[in-house]
């Protein structure tokens, strides 16, 4: 029986994770390129926190994460090189809530109606290559027509979400405006 060897031999592999380190920040780092910082306040103030009404929370941290990588990867396709733009969300309520007079089968599904539309309230500060303040300001987020709209993705718990923000960075950050 013949074995063939697709990978490289053992004593290679030191010399491989030793360049691919050595490399890492070069690549990681393009100096021209935008940053997006986002954070939040802390969970336990937020509205989606403190009224949910669901027996089995999903963790804050873990949509949040998804908003904040979402807000990075778009916001910064829209800023010109050294541009930094800082995002604070100071308070959230995602589309719909759980209804637990429905009784305890449903206590753990999150209902959407137009009652519970999504909000969102932030902190932005845009600022220049050389560190100076371009725009700052605050931004309260409603999108009370969420269901009348089209979505990104039925799969998506986050997409009323996502697509209030995408209407806030294009009315907040138009192309063109980057360069002012």
């Amino acid at each position: 029986m013949n074995h063939f060897r697709i990978f490289a031999p053992r004593s290679a592999w030191p010399f491989a994770f030793a360049l691919a380190f050595a490399c890492a920040p070069a690549l990681a780092k393009d100096a021209g390129a935008p940053a997006v910082h986002v954070d939040w306040s802390d969970p336990a103030t937020l509205s989606e926190v403190r009224e949910d009404t669901c027996r089995s929370r999903t963790r804050p941290g873990e949509w949040l994460g998804q908003l904040a990588r979402y807000l990075q990867r778009r916001a910064g396709s829209r800023l010109a090189a050294g541009q930094q733009l800082a995002i604070t969300i100071t308070d959230i309520r995602r589309a719909g809530a759980c209804e637990p007079w429905r009784g305890p089968q449903m206590d753990d599904v999150r209902v959407i109606k137009n009652l519970y539309p999504p909000r969102i309230d932030l902190r932005y500060t845009l600022s220049a290559a050389d560190g100076s303040v371009v725009r700052s300001g605050e931004a309260r987020l409603r999108d009370n027509a969420f269901l009348s709209r089209g979505t990104m993705s039925r799969d998506d718990p986050l997409r009323y979400e996502k697509r209030m923000l995408d209407d806030w960075l294009r009315r907040t950050f138009p192309p063109g405006a980057a360069d002012d």
